[in-house]
């Protein structure tokens, strides 16, 4: 009866757990990536399960387990100061399965790192970086560290500047700003923020434009950049505002 009991018990305990675990799993979002971390939780699970069930039913099949157990508590706290590391990994293995700050396939940076995620293990997760090398990050590095997600990004801030000479007009200068409006506006995927005068450079006045790109993808940005740029060129052409490149002007003075 004590073995039956302790069985129903432990399959018992096994299936709640997968019940709830799935259950959460399914208001997330079902993806292959994430099925896979649930699979290797659940046998987390089943292990612990068994375990301590054995314990159980030694103890009242009439075993002294509490002198063993009182032994593999004492090696239990030496072996987890030896692997407290992994132990910091696996915990951080779980927080990330549940909380999802990044899936497989997402663009992340983490400090000096970057890359593509393609594989999210117990002790560690690999990334593909731009270079096509191979980063492994510990999962403890993840969670103590500040994830960048660029898969997740609706819309990508975009700042650059314009510079023109310090010949040009009044009238031109002023021109300018509802100019690069009108052009950014025209773009499709687009959303215009602001043009500026911005400051006086060193050898160009400086205009500071701002606008949206809607969605994360790199080279749609970079398409976006390039039709702006050449619908600026093309209209201060038409317009003789001449662009401002490094130069210097030297005065001399004719002596006695």
């Amino acid at each position: 009866g004590v073995i039956l009991m302790t069985f129903l018990a432990i399959q018992f305990t096994i299936a709640i757990s997968r019940y709830g675990i799935h259950t959460y799993v399914e208001k997330q979002g079902r993806d292959v990536a994430r099925e896979h971390a649930v699979a290797g939780f659940l046998t987390l699970v089943r292990v612990v399960a068994w375990i301590l069930g054995s314990v159980f039913l030694l103890d009242n099949l009439g075993f002294r387990i509490s002198t063993v157990v009182a032994g593999l508590g004492i090696s239990g706290i030496a072996v987890a100061l030896a692997a407290q590391a992994i132990l910091g990994d696996l915990f951080s293995y779980i927080t990330i399965m549940f909380d999802r700050p990044f899936e497989i396939g997402d663009f992340i940076i983490v400090g000096d790192s970057m890359g593509v995620v393609q594989n999210l293990g117990i002790k560690s997760t690999r990334l593909s970086s731009l270079g096509g090398e191979q980063i492994i990050l510990s999962n403890k590095d993840l969670t103590d560290s500040r994830v960048r997600n660029y898969k997740r990004m609706e819309r990508r801030r975009v700042l650059f500047r314009v510079g023109v000479t310090y010949q040009t007009p009044l009238d031109r200068l002023r021109e300018i700003p509802g100019l690069i409006r009108d052009i950014v506006a025209s773009v499709e995927d687009t959303a215009f923020d602001r043009a500026h005068f911005a400051s006086y450079g060193d050898f160009s006045l400086v205009f500071e434009v701002v606008y949206y790109v809607i969605g994360n993808d790199y080279t749609k940005y970079m398409d976006l950049q390039q039709a702006i740029n050449y619908r600026i060129h093309e209209e201060f052409e038409a317009r003789r505002i001449e662009f401002a490149y490094p130069t210097q002007t030297l005065f001399l003075q004719k002596g006695d």
